[in-house]
């Protein structure tokens, strides 16, 4: 299993990466989470609304307590897919899944309150696109501390 393939299966469903891995166990309790926090959330119906423009009626029907835990377990079970695929994964590779969970998971929080030019973007646009700074942080982070360790040797 190549890293892409980890990554790519991981992003469409969490456990998917661990079952390719042959990490079985692993794989199932990220599967049973997943669906337990999905369902918790009525995240599907949230998706369905939002990509059907109905962002707020998207708000309503979600809960914001349980939709809190999905970005750790969805960005954990990533990397952890990503590392065990990789045979010997960088020391930093970790940093751009966890700065994705910290900046969709604050997403998740302003997502009630928060509009562009009036548009409410609600509770599954506004985390989706707070991966991108969340990336982007994370990725500058981690190449920091491999220029600084770099240098301290």
């Amino acid at each position: 299993m190549t890293r892409l393939e980890a990554l790519l299966w991981s992003i469409a469903l969490p456990g998917f990466g661990q079952l390719l891995n042959k990490k079985h166990i692993k794989g199932i309790l990220f599967i049973v989470l997943e669906f337990l926090i999905n369902m918790g959330a009525n995240f599907n119906e949230g998706i369905r609304l939002s990509f059907l423009g109905e962002t707020r009626q998207s708000l309503e029907v979600m809960n914001m307590q349980w939709l809190m835990f999905y970005p750790c377990l969805y960005f954990f079970a990533i990397w952890d897919a990503v590392k065990e695929a990789e045979n010997g994964a960088s020391r930093f590779t970790f940093i751009p899944f966890v700065s994705c969970a910290y900046f969709v998971t604050v997403g998740i929080m302003y997502s009630s309150v928060t509009t562009i030019n009036g548009v409410f973007i609600g509770p599954i646009w506004l985390p989706m696109l707070s991966v991108i700074p969340g990336l982007v942080v994370g990725l500058i982070v981690k190449k920091l501390l491999e220029v600084y360790i770099h240098k301290k040797k």
